[in-house]
């Protein structure tokens, strides 16, 4: 299985980064893990089919994690896409989904489409399966509007990818990457609290609680960034590749 940051950026593209989108494949799975603004582009510059995609996973409504759907969506339709497709995410989500669609590209959320689409929602600590795939969500912090907030825990072949999204560090971090294969967590900061987000002293004070098998830092602000050289964990770039 192999793990691909197509975008691994914060809000503000913080080092030239993408928007958050995450390409899990193996021989039974392929799936996305958010799909930020800037998610479409970033997937054609990397070679990523994405018609052959099946599942899209939406951890919150921030447009830097949820606005490329209504281009990755007008795509599908424009190049003739047939296979089914499965977006899920927090509670809320196919009225979200409408309401993005309509105010980026007017009409497209009633364009009849060559192929199915499944919107589902869910919710917190309840395993939900697709195909070989199950994903346990777990509630996170990140405010109030843009959410329901989730984080994941997802397993297929054998195999368990964990993120944390967006959120100040919460109890539920430890279940939900406890012993991961995989254990990708945001690092906004280095130390400075900022509210809703998490930071790497926030992470690794209680890093020995999780145990994941392999860490790799995300959504970094020009604060980590410049920071990068001391930092003795594995951080995202864009186009880096994790095989699992």
């Amino acid at each position: 299985m192999q793990l691909r940051f197509v975008g691994c950026g914060d809000a503000f593209g913080s080092g030239g980064r993408s928007n958050t989108c995450f390409h899990l494949t193996g021989a039974r799975t392929n799936l996305l893990i958010d799909c930020g603004a800037s998610s479409l582009p970033a997937l054609k510059r990397l070679g990523i089919a994405c018609n052959d995609v099946a599942l899209i996973l939406i951890t919150h409504f921030h447009g830097d994690h949820f606005a490329g759907l209504p281009f990755l969506l007008l795509d599908a339709q424009f190049s003739r896409r047939t296979r089914p497709l499965v977006i899920a995410g927090p509670a809320g989500i196919a009225t979200r989904l409408t309401q993005v669609m309509e105010a980026l590209l007017e009409n497209s959320s009633t364009t009849p489409r060559r192929f199915e689409l499944s919107v589902v929602a869910m919710e917190p600590e309840q395993p939900a399966r697709f195909g070989d795939i199950c994903v346990t969500p777990h509630a996170v912090v990140h405010g109030s509007a843009g959410g329901p907030f989730l984080g994941y825990r997802i397993e297929t072949e054998g195999r368990i990818v964990a993120y944390t999204a967006d959120t100040e560090w919460t109890e539920s971090l430890i279940p939900l990457g406890r012993d991961a294969d995989l254990l990708i967590a945001e690092a906004y900061t280095y130390d400075k609290p900022v509210k809703n987000h998490l930071s790497l002293a926030a992470l690794e004070a209680r890093l020995a609680e999780i145990r994941p098998k392999r860490l790799v830092l995300t959504h970094m602000s020009d604060d980590m960034l410049g920071r990068l050289d001391g930092i003795r964990h594995m951080t995202a770039h864009d186009g880096m590749m994790i095989e699992l």
